[in-house]
């Protein structure tokens, strides 16, 4: 049997958790940030701002607030109508969020750590509203149109927003740094 020896002891790497790292912290105020504007502003629409019975709300002349209800995934793919697979897309959520922190637990840049909390707070944001609507709330429409052309993207809101923000910022990270930032 081999005894203890120190400098052996001093020179192994601790092993990494999958449950916090050094930059948790900043992705989690990030994820907590995100969802509660995202939140914050679902609720404004709703109950202050009175969105439903206003049916079409010119911001400028290029955005609309118009309020529907995804009950699908992103872009409306796989809409669901019963509870069974309501329950199962908050379920690929949860684990979709789990398996993000595991990655945020690992991430070495602060680029990385935000990106993550934009992408966790979102998909958190967005499950929120499976558990209290009949599915998520979108509400922001952009739209392009002259005498010849008509162009309208998907009704989207802060939540998906801030997915896509967090989703270009682990693409430059991995085109600034050459080399893709590697999930766990």
């Amino acid at each position: 049997m081999k005894a203890f020896d120190m400098t052996e002891a001093a020179h192994q790497r601790p092993a990494r958790s999958y449950a916090w790292g050094a930059l948790n912290l900043l992705g989690l105020a990030v994820a907590v940030a995100t969802a509660l504007a995202d939140q914050g502003s679902k609720f404004w629409l709703l109950y202050e701002f009175d969105l439903p019975d206003r049916f079409r709300v010119a911001v400028t002349p290029f955005v609309d607030f118009v309020l529907t209800w995804n009950t699908g995934i992103s872009y409306g793919l796989f809409p669901q109508r019963g509870p069974i697979g309501a329950w199962a897309l908050l379920a690929f959520k949860v684990v979709a969020v789990v398996l993000l922190w595991v990655w945020l637990a690992r991430a070495s840049s602060r680029l990385t750590a935000v990106a993550l909390g934009l992408i966790i707070g979102g998909a958190v944001g967005n499950a929120i509203d499976r558990l209290h609507w009949p599915g998520v709330m979108d509400f922001v429409l952009f739209h392009f149109e002259t005498a010849d052309f008509s162009f309208r993207w998907y009704v989207f809101n802060l939540a998906d927003l801030a997915i896509v923000a967090g989703v270009a910022g682990l693409l430059y990270e991995s085109l600034r740094q050459g080399r893709a930032a590697k999930a766990p």
